[in-house]
């Protein structure tokens, strides 16, 4: 059985309507998702196969995504809402969009660390953020902590995105919540003075910027260098870069997640908290893992063998949910650097 995919409609009532139609069956679930449609898909088609329930799917962004809940209120058609990054799970909680939801499965296979305490939302997949450099123009022992990146050293030599990207701000969020807003504030105005270009662009343009020769060192999440590295058109500029671990000695290298949370006025909330469940279990840990190179939130699943090769390392172990809590300090913090 397949489910039927829904785009993201810009006439919300006609969507609703859709929804409320087809919310007099007990065996379907409408998923709100800010992951890319073929980036879930053929997981929840598998869902749909071993459960009965129909997935209802509707993607756009997630910020946008969040706002029409909040919107859409009481009447909401969402169940579940996917997407990526703490800071939009915690903003979706703020906003009061989602709800509390407690799961003996969700507690046993994924770490503290990984879920709010208060079960309303769940880590699904794991990222990191590591130091990615250009083969033979940097040497890795020169590299240590993301702090030295601030250096004089590696002035001209730093691609990065920009300061309105939520995985930067929840990674200046994980200084804060180390060391202080002083610190994170010192150190991102060394990271500016030390940038190649002012920011543009996405995780992969960072990386293609640096095996074109604009910098020798690009930050970004580890699953676009993978997805890079499996893409015939971007394999060259991929196969230039290498991924060093930094902060091995001391936190660990900031990681964040990919994740989910029930809706407030879920209309189908235990088939909901099912799908839920079942995104955790090791079939779909594997999935993620081996289809979009994140790693799983689970222990006892292996990672993609094109992670494998960029071999194992020690993560922050900071409880993600402070990565929220700091988001607001954090742009502030960037604001002041400098960063744009």
């Amino acid at each position: 059985m397949k489910f039927n995919s829904v785009t993201l409609l810009v006439a919300a009532g006609l969507t609703s309507c859709l929804f409320h139609t087809a919310a007099a069956y007990a065996d379907e679930v409408n998923v709100y998702s800010a992951r890319q449609e073929e980036l879930i898909k053929p997981l929840l088609d598998t869902f749909t196969v071993q459960t009965g329930i129909k997935v209802n799917l509707i993607t756009g962004n997630a910020d946008e995504l969040i706002t029409r809940m909040r919107s859409e209120g009481r009447n909401s058609p969402a169940d579940l809402l996917l997407t990526t990054d703490v800071g939009r799970l915690t903003r979706a909680k703020e906003q009061g969009v989602l709800q509390g939801v407690t799961s003996d499965k969700l507690v046993s296979a994924i770490p503290s660390t990984l879920r709010d305490t208060a079960g309303v939302w769940y880590g699904l997949t794991v990222r990191a953020r590591p130091i990615m450099y250009v083969e033979g123009k940097v040497d890795p022992a020169q590299l240590s902590t993301m702090e030295d990146l601030a250096d004089p050293k590696w002035k001209g030599k730093i691609c990065v995105r920009s300061s309105n990207n939520i995985y930067n701000q929840s990674h200046v969020a994980s200084i804060i919540a180390h060391d202080g807003a002083a610190v994170a504030e010192q150190w991102a105005k060394g990271l500016v003075a030390n940038f190649a270009r002012p920011p543009q662009g996405g995780d992969r343009d960072q990386i293609k910027a640096a095996a074109a020769g604009v910098c020798d060192i690009a930050l970004a999440n580890t699953y676009y260098l993978a997805g890079m590295l499996t893409d015939p058109a971007e394999q060259e500029a991929a196969a230039k870069m290498r991924i060093f671990w930094p902060n091995q000695q001391d936190n660990g290298v900031h990681i964040n997640i990919s994740g989910a949370g029930v809706a407030a006025f879920a209309p189908n909330k235990a088939n909901a908290l099912k799908l839920l469940e079942y995104m955790v279990e090791p079939e779909a840990q594997h999935w993620y893992a081996d289809v979009n190179n994140e790693y799983p939130v689970r222990s006892d699943v292996n990672i993609s063998k094109v992670l494998e090769q960029f071999g194992r390392f020690k993560a922050d172990e900071l409880p993600l949910e402070q990565l929220g809590e700091f988001n607001a300090e954090a742009i502030r913090v960037m604001d002041r650097a400098g960063w744009r």
